[in-house]
């Protein structure tokens, strides 16, 4: 199995990096990340400093998948996230909209949690369950080069809770090789990431990357054994829910036979969202398979 290494760190989903890694459609690999914070926070004492490393959110990458071309999707499926370290990290980071309520006297709060036998030690009193996920998966697009803090039509920075162990993530294909990166691993994370700052940890991430040849639909979609789910991310939450639904709505009619209205109808009743960087807008609309195998 290939070793993708997070050494040197990189921010931004490119096309113009020389690939760390080739592989064909089906490949296995083991890819290590760095934290978000870029490994400044390692013990109780040490402060997240800007202006030494002004950058957030390195990936590992990128990945060249033999075959892939514009058109194509890669479907990325993410089998175990590992913490490297044994430990995450987090700190209060900037309340940014909050200050209205909450006023602008931010201590820093940084501190480090122990990860043993599933669980995090979050405080003396408090353990929280490990619940890994990665907050940064993407492709490189074709124009401009984004960065680890947005996300978009590519993936990048959704911060979504579903994006874990037995999650596929199906990302669009917009250069050659597709360039795929991945990082920005937290241990766990509450819905919206309120301090943009969440249990980050480095990792092992493995994956298997497939190629799907032209399946025809557009957008980031992700896939458990009893979800489907499709992502948008939008100025707005509301029109990135409306965008997230109707993608959602046209899988089931493409892939399940739905007619769309009563897609539409169904979901107003059972779906569900998730909600990744509050102040990305970015969403996952929602819903289990029982009811879409179903049919009406």
């Amino acid at each position: 199995m290939q070793q993708v290494l997070a050494l040197p760190l990189v921010y931004e989903f490119s096309r113009h990096l020389e690939p760390r890694a080739r592989v064909k459609s089906g490949a296995r690999l083991r890819v290590e990340s760095e934290d978000a914070l870029s490994g400044q926070i390692r013990t109780p004492g040490d402060r997240r400093d800007k202006s030494k490393m002004p950058f957030s959110n390195p990936v590992a990458g990128p990945i060249h998948v033999e075959d892939a071309a514009p058109g194509d999707v890669l479907a990325v499926t993410i089998e175990s996230i590992e913490p490297r370290d044994g430990q995450c990290a987090t700190y209060t980071g900037a309340p940014r909209q909050l200050t209205e309520w909450l006023g602008a006297d931010v201590p820093h709060g940084a501190h480090v949690c122990p990860i043993h036998d599933g669980q995090i030690q979050f405080s003396e009193n408090i353990s929280i369950p490990y619940q890994p996920m990665l907050g940064c998966i993407g492709t490189a697009p074709d124009w401009g080069v984004p960065t680890t803090f947005p996300a978009g039509p590519h993936g990048g920075n959704m911060d979504l809770v579903e994006v874990g162990p037995g999650c596929t993530v199906y990302l669009p294909v917009f250069v050659p090789g597709g360039y795929l990166y991945l990082g920005d691993a937290h241990a766990s994370q509450g819905h919206g990431e309120l301090s943009a700052t969440a249990l980050e940890m480095a990792a092992q991430t493995t994956i298997t990357v497939n190629r799907i040849p032209k399946p025809g639909y557009a957008g980031v979609r992700l896939e458990t054994a009893d979800w489907l789910m499709t992502v948008s991310t939008q100025n707005s939450f509301e029109r990135a829910i409306a965008e997230a639904y109707s993608k959602l709505i046209l899988w089931m009619e493409a892939d399940y036979k739905w007619d769309r209205w009563k897609a539409y109808d169904l979901l107003t009743q059972v779906g569900q969202i998730s909600l990744g960087y509050y102040t990305n807008g970015t969403v996952a609309a929602k819903v289990e398979k029982k009811y879409v195998t179903a049919g009406w």
